[in-house]
C-alpha cells in the first residue's frame, strides 16, 4: 500500500502521523511511505532518519496526498489539505467532528472519502485507546501550565504553586474527573497544589480517590458545591468531556464573577468547544485574555507542544489500528474489528458513524 505522510499545517502542531521506526515496521512488509520533506522536525525527526528507515521524501504537500492510498495525520485535516486528497482514499487522524466547523463533513462527502478517526476506536469497556495517552499528557501538563500563569511575569497573583513552610499552596479546583481530570489531580497534587476535583460521577470520584488517597479533595458536582470552590480557588482547571459530543459549559458567567480577581482558567476542554462560558479559543504565541476579571489560558492541542512524546506515545497506541489498515485493507480490516468499523466518520464519502450522523440531522 501507498502511505502519505504529509506535514502538519495547524498552527503549533509539531507532532506528525507516523515515526521513522514506525515507517521501518511498514516498509519491510512491502508498503511504500512518501513522507513529506520536513513533516517530523517539530517532533525532531529528519528526513534522513526517514529515508534510512526506508522512506520515500517527497517536496510537496500534493505529493504526499495524491500518491498515497493511506494518509496518516495526526490533528484534524485542514479544508485545503482535503482537496488534495483523491477520491476514494483513507484517511485516519484525529477529527473531532463535534468541535469542527459544519463544513468539514460535507468536504469529506464531496470528495468521496474514507476517514477513519482515531478519537472514535472505542473499546468494549468504554476506553479510547488511540486518544487515552494525549489526554493523559494535556492533563499532567495542567501543573505546568497554572504554576507558570500564577507568577507574576505572565499576568498571575504571583502564587507559588507549590507554597513554602508558612505560605499556603495554590488552591486549585478541576472541573471533571476523567482521563484528563485525573491526570492533571495527579501533576498538581504532586507539585503540592491543594487540589478539589469535581464531577458528577461519585463512582470516578472513588476511583480517583483510591488511586491518590489523602492527595486530592472530592466533590459531587452540585450547583453549591461546585459555586463554593471556584469562590475560594487561585485556579481553576476545565476538564469536562462528553464523547462525541460539545462539551458542556458549566462555568457560567455569574459563577466566573464570583471567583477571586486575578484568578486563573485553564480550560482543557477548549478542543471540545470550552466548558466555561467566556472561552474561546487562544495560541501558544498570544495564550491568554481577561474575562470578568479572570486570566483564561484556552490554547487548544495542548499535546501538540510536547510535541516528541505526544507523537510517540499516540503512536504506541494507533499502531495496531495502522498495520491492520495497511496490511488487509480498511475494508478487510474494519470488517475484522469492530472498534476500527466503529471508527468510520465516512466510508467513500458516505457517513457511517451513528454520533455523526445524529449531530448531522439536529
Amino acid at each position: 500500500m501507498n502511505i502519505g505522510i504529509p506535514k502538519e499545517r495547524r498552527p503549533a502542531e509539531f507532532r506528525v502521523g507516523l515515526t521513522p521506526p514506525g515507517v521501518s515496521l511498514l516498509a519491510p512488509a512491502g508498503h511504500t511511505c512518501f513522507v513529506e520533506r520536513g513533516a517530523g522536525l517539530g517532533a525532531g525527526f529528519s528526513d534522513e532518519q526517514y529515508a534510512e528507515a526506508g522512506a520515500r521524501i517527497v517536496y510537496s504537500a500534493e505529493e504526499a496526498w495524491g500518491r498515497a492510498q493511506l494518509v496518516l495525520k495526526v490533528s484534524c485535516p485542514l479544508d485545503s489539505e482535503l482537496a488534495m486528497a483523491p477520491s476514494g482514499q483513507v484517511v485516519m487522524s484525529i477529527f473531532a467532528l463535534a468541535g469542527a466547523h459544519e463544513g468539514k463533513l460535507a468536504v469529506l462527502k464531496e470528495r468521496g472519502l474514507t476517514a477513519i478517526a482515531y478519537e472514535e476506536i472505542r473499546l468494549e469497556d468504554g476506553s479510547f485507546p488511540v486518544v487515552k495517552p494525549l489526554s493523559q499528557i494535556g492533563g499532567r501538563m495542567a501543573a505546568q501550565v497554572v504554576a507558570r500563569l500564577l507568577q507574576n511575569n505572565f499576568g498571575g497573583k504571583g502564587i507559588l504553586l507549590g507554597g513554602v513552610p508558612g505560605v499556603p499552596p495554590a488552591e486549585v479546583v478541576i472541573l471533571g474527573a476523567g482521563v484528563v481530570g485525573e491526570n492533571a489531580a495527579r501533576s498538581l497534587a504532586g507539585s503540592g497544589a491543594h487540589v478539589t476535583l469535581i464531577d458528577r460521577d461519585l463512582a470516578r470520584l472513588q476511583e480517583v480517590e483510591t488511586c491518590l488517597p489523602g492527595r486530592v479533595v472530592t466533590l459531587v458536582a452540585h450547583a453549591f458545591n461546585l459555586e463554593k470552590a471556584c469562590a475560594y480557588a487561585d485556579a481553576v482547571v476545565g476538564a469536562v468531556h462528553v464523547p462525541g459530543q460539545r462539551a458542556p459549559v458549566v462555568l457560567k458567567r455569574d459563577l466566573l464573577r464570583k471567583m477571586k480577581p486575578g484568578a486563573v482558567f485553564v480550560d482543557l476542554s477548549i478542543d471540545h468547544g470550552g466548558c466555561a462560558e467566556t472561552s474561546r479559543p487562544t495560541t501558544h504565541d498570544s495564550p491568554t485574555y481577561v474575562a470578568e476579571g479572570i486570566l483564561h489560558f484556552c490554547v487548544p492541542n495542548l499535546p501538540g507542544a510536547v510535541a516528541r512524546t505526544a507523537t510517540h506515545a499516540f503512536l504506541n497506541a494507533a499502531w495496531p489500528y495502522i498495520q491492520a489498515v495497511a496490511t488487509l485493507g480498511a475494508e478487510r480490516a474494519t470488517a475484522e474489528d469492530e472498534a476500527l468499523a466503529g471508527a468510520v466518520v465516512t466510508w467513500k464519502g458516505e457517513v457511517r458513524n451513528a454520533r455523526v450522523v445524529r449531530h448531522e440531522t439536529k
